[in-house]
């Protein structure tokens, strides 16, 4: 079942592969590793766009694809899981970040002005310089704050993962069991004299 359900809303391996994008990866895509659906890739994959998905900006699903290609994880996994923040998301997020990250440094001055953002696909470079200046105004709290919660969300959501592939195999099993079991009771009852 789990496998059905990521197969079912991930692009295919030779999507992703024919994608011109992202031909400069080469043959890092033909990893097979990057590619498999089971209990370690899925949840390396989940966790890694659970950590990526805080961070500020347009980058996330790049930071996913690069951490998962490094890392050898579930490619399509882990830049789809980078969706959880989204525009209905991102503010109660990054406001619990914030606070957290308040709680855990002690600081409490609050946001200075910051610089407004305005991504364009014209002038890809200055995102990088545009987004450092707009966390360096939310300050400490901010950047501890996004840094704690995406790890600690990486964390639960790979150990939540493993848990219900686990708890998914398990329940399976049984009731393969029960019917094999059920099966074997028919047969048996029909062949007594």
């Amino acid at each position: 079942m789990p496998r059905k359900l990521f197969k079912r809303f991930l692009p295919s391996h030779d999507a992703v592969r024919g994608n011109h994008y992202l031909k400069w990866l080469g043959p890092r895509l033909h990893h097979p590793n990057l590619w498999h659906l089971n209990r370690r890739a899925v949840a390396g994959g989940v966790a890694i766009g659970m950590l990526c998905g805080m961070i500020p900006g347009p980058i996330q699903m790049i930071c996913a694809a690069l951490l998962a290609l490094w890392l050898r994880l579930n490619l399509p996994v882990a830049v789809a899981t980078t969706w959880y923040t989204n525009p209905f998301t991102i503010v109660p997020l990054y406001y619990g970040a914030y606070k957290l990250g308040a709680l855990l440094s002690g600081d409490t001055s609050g946001a200075s002005g910051y610089p407004d953002l305005a991504f364009s696909l014209d002038n890809i470079g200055a995102w990088i310089p545009s987004l450092w200046a707009w966390i360096k105004a939310l300050g400490k709290p901010f950047v501890v704050g996004l840094a704690v919660l995406g790890v600690s969300l990486a964390a639960v959501s790979y150990f939540v993962v493993l848990g219900a592939w686990r708890l998914y195999l398990m329940i399976a099993w049984r009731q393969r069991k029960k019917r094999r079991d059920e099966g074997r009771g028919t047969k048996g009852e029909g062949s007594a004299p």
